[in-house]
């Protein structure tokens, strides 16, 4: 997916080791550029890239059928930085950083439990591995397995802190989702503003919630997505609006655009694929996101909007937060906020169609580069 905070923390994440102006600069080089993506290999780490992420989002409900089974959504991100620093001899000099956040939503409950992580690579305490899906980060962890284009991951998160741990595993009932131009996603239009992109969604979850020491089996959908990029937000954007849907009947819809200071939008772009279909992506100018009721935040101030109308060349899609109060707050690691949670996509004329996760940046500031 488009990745959001992570962009805030790798600044954040570099300035006390060395300047992020002068060790990130504009590339007028980047090792991102067209090319085939290769698996298993890019399922794994990328670390001559600025900045990377594996995430998943989700909902769950009980196994044990119910009149009305709780829905819980989910998400789990782990993120990699290069911190810019000259290769040192030194096994103690921190040439990556890995991060990871953890978000458990109580939909019924209207309450979002999370938790986050930093640590520098290395030392068994963190690891981002080349070759394939690894990542840990202490005791959490994000790993795959199988063939490539039958993808089983497993996490495993506890939060002592937040009550919350879980350990699901998704296992993929369709094939890898390139974003853009073959998994080579643009950003704006120069060529470094760009990342490498693939989606792996419609992925059937199951496993164990915990919540305040009690576990309950649950299942569910899931959707995956691994990002790598140097130069992933434009100088003239602030922040993204972004979508991640399972469609009901099998369908995978992602819409993202980027915002202007004045909000208006800068560049846009996207993908639909229908069950067992080709994907189509979206242009530039083929998104159109329409803001409707916003909430405000009491924290942060920030005011989201949390109902959407997007209009794609797919369809037009209504987007609405299944509850407002989802924002995170980030300071511990990033020095920022930004909104996302479990959000339900319905037709014009309210039909559902499908969950899934909307993440807003940039409202409550723009993000650090």
């Amino acid at each position: 997916m488009q990745r959001r905070e992570f962009i805030a923390m790798a600044g954040a994440a570099v300035s006390p080791l060395g300047s992020p102006e002068t060790a990130f600069a504009a590339p007028t080089d980047t090792s991102v550029r067209p090319r085939p993506l290769v698996f298993p290999a890019d399922f794994g780490a990328h670390p001559a890239t600025r900045t990377e992420w594996w995430y998943a989002t989700g909902w769950l409900q009980a196994q044990a059928a119910t009149a009305a089974p709780a829905l819980y959504g989910f998400q789990v991100t782990f993120f990699r930085s290069a911190t810019g620093l000259a290769a040192s001899p030194s096994r103690f000099a921190a040439q990556q950083l890995v991060f990871a956040h953890a978000v458990v939503g109580d939909v019924a409950g209207r309450r979002q439990r999370h938790d986050q992580r930093i640590a520098r690579a290395g030392f068994g305490i963190a690891d981002a591995a080349e070759g394939d899906t690894g990542v840990l980060l202490r005791d959490w962890s994000l790993r795959r397995a199988g063939a490539a284009d039958a993808s089983r991951y497993t996490t495993r998160v506890a939060s002592e802190r937040s009550g919350f741990a879980f350990d699901l595993t998704f296992a993929a009932t369709q094939p890898v989702l390139l974003q853009g131009e073959a998994g080579f996603s643009r950003k704006g239009p120069k060529p470094f503003q760009a990342s490498h992109y693939y989606s792996e969604p419609q992925l059937r979850a199951s496993g164990t919630l915990t919540l305040d020491g009690k576990p309950l089996a649950v299942q569910g959908r899931a959707w995956f997505d691994h990002e790598w990029s140097d130069h992933a937000l434009a100088d003239e954007a602030v922040g993204w609006d972004w979508i991640g849907i399972n469609l009901d009947d099998g369908s995978a819809l992602t819409a993202v655009r980027h915002r202007r200071a004045d909000g208006t939008q800068f560049y846009a772009g996207g993908s639909f694929r229908a069950a067992g279909g080709p994907v189509r992506n979206f242009g530039p100018d083929d998104v159109r996101f329409v803001a409707g009721r916003r909430w405000a935040s009491p924290v942060s101030q920030a005011s989201y909007p949390v109902e959407w109308t997007v209009e794609t060349p797919a369809g037009r899609y209504r987007v609405r937060a299944l509850f407002d109060e989802q924002e995170l707050d980030s300071r511990g690691s990033t020095g920022g906020f930004y909104w996302e949670g479990l959000s339900e996509v319905t037709d014009e004329s309210g039909r559902r169609l499908g969950l899934g996760y909307l993440e807003m940046t940039g409202y409550a500031g723009r993000l650090r580069t």
